[in-house]
């Protein structure tokens, strides 16, 4: 028993990423790809990624949102957990790192169950809001620039059905947002999100030491959706 999380050894995370993991060979060819690139750290963890297929599993979900795609490792997740019909639709900017994605996406036989929107993640969402899509979707995942983490926050409660799940990464931040000498504007807007989601009244929270930190918000029945913030 511990009254706190374990910190995790190399050796550690070895055996929770091997010896115990069940990552396919899909993913793992894709998170091999993506090593090599600079900006491999954008990537989730192999344990996020375990994680958040056993939620979509858990839910039962058939519609699902992404903002922030990268090279496509929690699309692929998500996508390989959705059931034959269930849908993906992921939302980057960046046509360089989706081309990455959608030829794992193929490879892996789930291309027709993800739809990518490139183009400014707000712009489509609050076109899905405007096009009366607002309470329709099971599962909301956001890994995108922490600028606009609250705006994306609140236009995924808004989207989300009652019960539905708003889950974003990056929230601990490798630890700056407990450093009240960080005060760069990233680990602000992160610190400001924390803030506003252990606050909020419309959801069920927690923020889970996963990765570089999981929050999750469960949006309840009674709950009036998100507010714009611009």
């Amino acid at each position: 028993m511990s009254l706190r999380t374990l910190n995790l050894s190399d050796a550690l995370h070895a055996y929770l990423t091997g010896a115990v993991s069940r990552e396919p060979e899909c993913l793992a060819r894709l998170r091999a790809e993506t090593a090599l690139l600079p900006e491999a750290r954008m990537q989730i963890s192999p344990e996020q990624g375990q994680f958040l297929h056993l939620l979509v599993k858990l839910l039962g979900v058939r519609r699902a949102l992404e903002v922030g795609v990268f090279t496509g490792y929690s699309s692929l997740v998500t996508a390989l957990a959705l059931p034959p019909d269930g849908r993906l639709l992921a939302c980057d900017i960046s046509d360089t790192y989706t081309q990455v994605a959608r030829r794992h996406w193929e490879a892996a036989g789930v291309a027709e169950r993800v739809e990518l929107r490139l183009g400014p993640a707000l712009d489509t969402l609050d076109a899905l809001i405007a096009a009366g899509q607002a309470d329709t979707f099971d599962l909301a995942f956001i890994d995108a620039d922490k600028a606009n983490y609250e705006a994306y926050y609140e236009r995924a409660l808004r989207l989300v059905r009652p019960g539905g799940l708003v889950a974003i990464d990056n929230t601990l931040w490798s630890g700056r947002v407990a450093d009240p000498s960080c005060q760069d504007p990233e680990t602000c807007a992160i610190r400001s999100l924390n803030a506003r989601m252990q606050a909020d009244a419309r959801i069920d929270f927690c923020l889970l030491p996963i990765g570089d930190g999981l929050s999750l918000a469960v949006k309840r029945p009674d709950g009036q959706g998100g507010q714009d913030v611009g």
